[in-house]
């Protein structure tokens, strides 16, 4: 469903933003920590703006060396204490390059070489063990590579013919995990699951700024050597570079840098870890065989349908939400930290966001028809759908049943105020949706752009509501953040779903699999809404004519994006976005503790980071991109 609370595991907003935002000083609040023994507290810096001619290499060895060891000596005296946001990021870059001298072209590289030594320090500090090397395979040599893809990229053997088997041999020799691939969706899983601390990543500056978000954001420290040029066919780089960090190890000596890393460790150890005992099974073992009983095959469905699957972004959120109240020391520790423990009722509520949000995927996708769901057949189509609601209907039970196990440790009070929560975050969502279904079965009623956006609140909101009152519900008094919670998490909605339908447009590899479903199935859109609004008459008669017609999908398709692009749809859509980042960013500003409002910020850029720098043009590869290949979720 094109307006889902499916959040981070279904139609998903999960790709890296570009290297963006306007010409301006850096004046976001980062401190020097030799003048600046007591910094205050840092706030964001809003700037943004296309730089997609920015990510020119320079030719010479001599003038890389020469901004490398310039980024080096401006990056010393930075504050650590937290990760970078994109803009703060570009916003030095562009101090540095004025400072040199040198051109703009040159604003992407010197990010991520600004972006390398405020992370080298932490990255030689984790153990070979923890570290992953990752290449990409365009360093192979075209011609005659006997390599074969595998699964997990490009099984590399030792020829000779290109360098890709020197870093390789030599970094497991050291301990080092090893992946010859580009945008593989393991990388991210591998980091979050807790198999390594830092990443040695080699790759073109288009695919670097696609991966500053997400990992960036989060907390890992990496270390990224770029290649000459964008070209995916026998390219070059600086090999001594890679050499420089590949075999060196420090002793840890200075404060870790805030990373949410070991927090979404946490969150998958409740479903990877502890699981059966934060959930005892009443009626089936977890084994195949439960299906066949009549009795336990409902309790086997949901168990498994719950455990698996997903980022479980939302659990994330209430633990992390709770940390945060709690003063922000797991997120301080660093990524190297082990996964932190919560009381088993904070952990219990988050389980139980997860299974509301599980239940509503399963009817979602019942009520969309559709075919897959974390790349595997959806429950109605493997099982009925009959099995379907019930297990849907099992799920919402087992969230209550979480919810209220926690009034003897929490009190019942704060038990009461979190199912009060999550029930209004249940009926707004079935409003939502019965709105939509109403829409889609009413031809010949013209979608208002305010509308959509309605749907989108009631939607998509909630969810993110209920998950972080949670967390700031169990961790002490609710009342300064009562008023602020549900506008923030509207705005954080609102732009997460108008995502959502510029995602649309590119495919998802993750669940659909097919590039323009929602569009195809003429579900209320903010898209399709604002095409309505600003069309001329004979544009209006072509719009009604699509979706009224049942004509070849992709003749469908190819109309209506003629007819979005001639209405400068995709950028008033994505204006919209940045209007609510900006809203819910200002609401950060005025948070205390310092411990929540770095929080709201990393959720913000989380959940709106938009996917590429054209929505307009389908996508060919993984929503996950490059991901993990990050310099400076």
């Amino acid at each position: 469903m094109t307006i889902s609370a499916n959040g981070f595991d279904g139609h998903e907003a999960e790709g890296a933003a570009t290297l963006a935002g306007p010409a301006a000083e850096f004046e976001s609040g980062s401190r020097d920590v030799e003048t600046d023994p007591d910094p205050v507290p840092r706030k964001r810096e809003k700037v943004r703006r296309s730089t997609s001619h920015l990510k020119a290499v320079p030719e010479t060895l001599v003038h890389r060396e020469k901004l490398k060891t310039a980024a080096e000596n401006y990056a010393r005296p930075l504050d650590k204490s937290q990760p970078f946001s994109k803009d703060e990021l570009e916003s030095h870059g562009r101090k540095l390059l004025a400072e040199l001298g040198e051109p703009e072209k040159f604003l992407g590289f010197m990010m991520v070489m600004i972006g390398n030594f405020f992370w080298k320090q932490q990255f030689l500090t984790i153990p070979y063990h923890r570290r992953m090397l990752l290449l990409p395979h365009c360093l192979k040599h075209a011609e005659g590579c006997p390599a074969d893809y595998d699964e997990f990229g490009l099984d590399c053997e030792k020829c000779g013919a290109c360098s890709i088997a020197d870093y390789k041999v030599r970094a497991e020799q050291l301990g080092y995990k090893v992946l010859v691939a580009e945008g593989s969706p393991i990388v991210l899983k591998i980091i979050v699951s807790g198999h390594i601390d830092g990443i040695l990543g080699v790759a073109c500056l288009n695919v670097l700024e696609k991966a500053i978000d997400k990992v960036l954001i989060a907390g890992v420290p990496s270390y990224a050597v770029p290649l000459h040029s964008g070209d995916c066919k026998s390219t070059t780089l600086d090999e001594s570079w890679v050499w420089d960090v590949l075999e060196k190890y420090e002793e840890p000596q200075a404060t870790p840098t805030t990373s949410y890393v070991p927090l979404m460790r946490s969150a998958n150890e409740l479903f990877d870890v502890h699981f059966d005992r934060l959930l005892p099974r009443v009626r089936s073992k977890g084994v195949p065989g439960d299906l066949e009983s009549a009795l336990s095959a409902t309790e086997a469905i949901a168990y498994d349908w719950l455990r698996h699957g997903g980022k479980r972004f939302r659990p994330f959120i209430t633990l992390a939400a709770y940390d945060a109240a709690k003063g922000g020391s797991a997120a301080a520790a660093g990524s190297g930290s082990a996964a932190p423990a919560f009381p088993d009722t904070v952990s219990r509520v988050a389980m139980a966001i997860e299974a509301f949000h599980k239940a509503s995927l399963v009817h979602d996708d019942i009520e969309d028809d559709d075919l897959y769901r974390y790349g595997r057949e959806t429950l109605h189509r493997r099982y009925g759908l009959g099995t379907a609601i019930n297990v849907g209907d099992h799920l919402i039970g087992l969230g209550y049943r979480l919810v209220t196990s926690i009034r003897g440790e929490a009190g019942a009070e704060a038990a009461a105020d979190i199912a009060d929560r999550m029930a209004a975050a249940h009926v707004k969502l079935c409003d939502g949706q019965g709105a939509e279904m109403h829409w889609h079965e009413s031809p010949g009623q013209m979608l208002k752009p305010i509308d959509a956006l309605q749907i989108y609140a009631l939607k998509t909101s909630p969810a993110f509501e209920a998950a972080l009152y949670a967390g700031l519900r169990l961790a002490g008094p609710i009342a300064p953040y009562e008023d602020m919670v549900p506008v923030f998490a509207r705005h954080l909605g609102v732009g997460f779903q108008i995502l959502n339908d510029l995602k649309d447009w590119q495919g998802d590899d993750n669940n659909k699999l097919v590039a323009g479903q929602d569009a195809l199935s003429m579900r209320p859109t903010l898209l399709l809404a604002l095409a309505f609004e600003a069309a001329t008459p004979a544009q209006r008669v072509e719009l009604n004519a699509i979706v009224a017609d049942r004509e070849s999908e992709a003749l469908r398709t190819g109309r209506l994006r003629r007819i979005f692009e001639q209405c400068g749809v995709f950028e008033k859509a994505q204006t919209l976005v940045e209007k609510s980042r900006a809203r819910a960013e200002a609401l950060a500003d005025e948070v205390q503790p310092d411990s929540l409002r770095q929080l709201m910020y990393f959720l913000v850029d989380m959940v709106l980071a938009p996917e590429t720098e054209e929505p307009a043009i389908a996508s060919a590869g993984s929503p996950l991109v490059s991901l993990p290949v990050v310099a400076a979720t």
